[in-house]
């Protein structure tokens, strides 16, 4: 959930010139994000179809790892450079993060049944629309929303980290439940942020935000669908 420090742009003072860039701007967000989504499961199947490459990265932790920590750093980059990083450079980054997202999303194509993910997926989408439209639509205020669903996003963050290595059925079934409840959250809470936000865009930067906006309603979307596969998910045999 990044912050982005924002100077209203006064040149858009009528109601119309209003909704029509807060239209434009989220067209580009939301374009942007299905654009990551079917980048990172185009990847995915590739890599998925590989047996070598599968392997290569199975076997080499130094390099699962270092996919990982370049997946993060890169959603730090662009959260602490959006002011100034150029548009192009922010839609390349955005275009390999999806890229190595779907590298290690192979193994859950491999680990359960394309029925479960595609059920899952269906069911994420469904979640993930409806809680997007009523965050953008909705004329009450989600800002208190902010400072709960920030420290559920740090717990959940930790949960994660300690589910790697501690592998309890109860542990990942409550994991899971709170996930859901955090990432529902974030969804209505982004898609009402970004809407403000396209009112407040320092002129000339509408790109680089609309990208960066992107990736952070990518990260609820994947990490919602993530959650919801603990319980809808079938491994396979």
């Amino acid at each position: 959930m990044a912050q982005y420090d924002i100077t209203p742009d006064r040149t858009f003072s009528t109601p119309y010139a209003a909704d029509e860039r807060v239209t434009v701007f989220l067209r580009s967000v939301y374009g942007w994000m299905c654009a990551g989504l079917g980048i990172t499961a185009l990847v995915a199947y590739f890599v998925a179809q590989s047996p070598t490459l599968v392997v290569t990265i199975a076997s080499n932790r130094l390099l699962y790892w270092g996919l990982m920590i370049a997946q993060l750093g890169i959603v730090f980059f662009l959260s602490a450079r959006v002011e100034k990083i150029a548009a192009g450079t922010a839609s390349l980054l955005f275009v390999l993060y999806s890229a190595l997202t779907g590298v290690t999303f192979a193994f859950i194509l491999l680990a359960f049944t394309g029925e479960s993910i595609a059920t899952t997926f269906m069911i994420c989408a469904g979640m993930f629309g409806a809680l997007a439209m009523y965050g953008t639509t909705t004329s009450r205020s989600l800002a208190g929303w902010g400072q709960f669903l920030f420290m559920g996003l740090i717990g959940v963050v930790l949960a994660s980290i300690v589910g790697i290595f501690w592998q309890n059925a109860g542990f990942q079934f409550v994991l899971g439940f709170i996930g859901v409840i955090v990432f529902t959250g974030l969804t209505a809470y982004d898609a009402q942020r970004l809407k403000q936000m396209a009112l407040a865009l320092p002129s000339g930067q509408v790109g680089a935000y609309a990208v960066v906006g992107a990736l952070t309603l990518y990260l609820n979307f994947i990490n919602l669908f993530l959650m919801l596969l603990r319980f809808t998910g079938s491994r396979r045999s």
